[in-house]
Formats: C-alpha cells, structure tokens, sequence
C-alpha cells in the first residue's frame, strides 16, 4: 500500500451558498450554511485516504470545537493524527461562498497552523518511512521548505501544490518533485497564462508539472518526456472546492502505485469529477470504489 505523508493546514470551511457571489459593498441573501472540516492539507490528506493510500498527517488544530471536530474527522478517514499538534488558540477558518454555478471565493484565517513553524523528530522519522510527501502554501512557508527538503535528504518524492499561490522560496522549489498548480496559480508564479508556456517555464525549475485546468481537464509536463493532456470527464458542479485537493490525493496515490501518468491522470480526473457533483469539500471526496467504478463505465462506453 501507497504510503503518505502530508504536512499542512487544517481548517473548518465556513461555507455560504447563494445564487451569485456578492459584489464589493453588496449583501445577498444565501440558501444555506454549513460547517464542513477542510484545509487544503486535510484535504489532500483525506483524499489520499479514500483513494487506496495509508496516510498520515502532520498539522495542528486549536482548543476549540473546531479542533476536536477537524481531528475527529481526519480519524473518521483513517488518517493517522499521532504527530497532529493541538496549539492554544483558535483551529484555522475558510470562509467560503459558493455560487449556483459551483464557483466560490475563500478567505482563510490560519489559526493553529500558523503554529507549525518546525519539524520534530517525529515528523522526520515519519516522512522518511513515506513514498511521498505532500506539500501545499496554508502553513508557514518555513515549514514547508524544511518539510521538502527534509524529504528531499530522505529520497522521499514531494508533490508540492503551490495555493494559496504566492512567490516561492528558491529553497522549496529546489526540493521539489512533481509541482501541481491550477491554471491560474501557474500564470502567478511565471506571469504567462498560456499553461503550456507556464509549464515550460516551471520545467526550468522543477523536474515535473501538472497544471490542472477545470473542466478541461489536466497537462503534464517533465524534462523528459513530451507534454501530456488528459480531458476532464464533463459532469455539473455543484461545489468545486475540493476539487484540486481531491485531485492531488488521488493523483499521489495513482503515481505511488507505479501508474502510467496518462493513467494516473485519468483517475486523477475521475475522482475530481466525482467531488465537484457533491456539496463541501473533504465530505465530497470519493472512495476509491467509486472512482474506480467510474473509470471502468467510462472505459466500458468507449
């Protein structure tokens, strides 16, 4: 079995849905509110979970509610939590609004991650008994840095998804494996939006690229090989939150099962399908029988 570490953010996602998102100054009148456990590092954790993976997480959650009910959701997944801190103070918020078309907006408030500011000997041991890492920007980005690198010295691959998207430290990119941004994220961090351009130019920095594009599906690029695209497959969303955290976890657990990246990808894309069709983000996330039922129906109508 796929072995994964993931070092990241809990949050609890506050979520709003409305007709339309609310324009600067505006009040509109939502449909419905929810308290759903997310992060985009439990996320990720979770996915990996239900995708096949044994998975560990390496985090924090506050004293509150908040943060019995994150942690009680990530031991619910099967999600190890022995090296998941708890810090004093308040668990990290997302405070989302999702659109009738599925789109939403997010502002996060740290919390207890801003807490995670070094690796214990603990954490060390435990990637290091890992085949990958994953890595995303809700943590402080020391942290993050010496969580790659630390896996990096281990010969441990890392899988780095770089959101919320800001400048990169020399330092992580370095220690990086496989980077997956979405579209946007990709034109942030090299100032093209055209993603075959943006990943050319990543590939000056990184070995590996995979630039999620929505429902167009995924590119894959390294240094040695052609680009790769896989179509997504075409369903309604009902709430894209949790799509490109679904879509990492899966994608990890493909990639540490020796699949084919074309493969990979495929499932990858299935499995995000299958999140976007469901409201809120970890309680979105598919099992892997489903995604493999999916897969196979998709393969059986061609």
């Amino acid at each position: 079995m796929t072995s994964i570490v993931v070092l990241g953010s809990t949050n609890m996602d506050l979520v709003a849905y409305v007709a339309r998102a609310p324009a600067r100054g505006e009040t509109v009148t939502g449909r419905e509110f929810r308290t759903v456990p997310g992060g985009k590092g439990a996320n990720q954790a979770v996915a990996a979970a239900r995708a096949g993976a044994e998975v560990s997480m390496i985090g924090a959650v506050g004293t509150d509610d908040f943060g019995v009910r994150l942690r009680a959701a990530l031991d619910g997944a099967g999600v190890d939590t022995d090296l998941l801190r708890t810090a004093e103070g308040p668990s990290g918020t997302a405070h989302i609004v999702v659109d009738d078309e599925g789109g939403n907006a997010i502002v996060v408030i740290p919390g207890a991650n801003g807490a995670v500011t070094a690796l214990t000997h603990g954490d060390e041991a435990l990637i290091g008994n890992a085949d990958a890492l994953l890595l995303q920007l809700e943590l402080p980005l020391s942290v993050v840095t010496e969580g790659a690198r630390t896996a990096r010295r281990l010969g441990v691959r890392t899988i780095l998804t770089p959101a919320p998207a800001k400048p990169l430290p020399p330092e992580l990119v370095a220690a990086t494996d496989l980077l997956v941004p979405n579209e946007h994220e990709a034109a942030a961090l090299t100032g093209v939006t055209d993603p075959y351009a943006a990943a050319e130019a990543l590939l000056r920095v990184v070995p590996e690229v995979v630039i999620t594009l929505g429902a167009r599906g995924s590119l894959y690029a390294s240094r040695e090989a052609p680009p790769v695209t896989v179509s997504a497959p075409r369903v309604t969303a009902v709430d894209t939150t949790a799509a490109g955290d679904t879509f990492v976890g899966a994608l990890a657990v493909a990639l540490g099962e020796g699949r084919p990246v074309p493969g990979a990808l495929a499932w990858a894309s299935v499995a995000a399908a299958l999140s976007v069709q469901r409201p809120g983000a970890s309680t979105s996330m598919p099992y892997r029988s489903e995604i493999d039922m999916e897969t196979n129906s998709r393969m059986d109508a061609l």
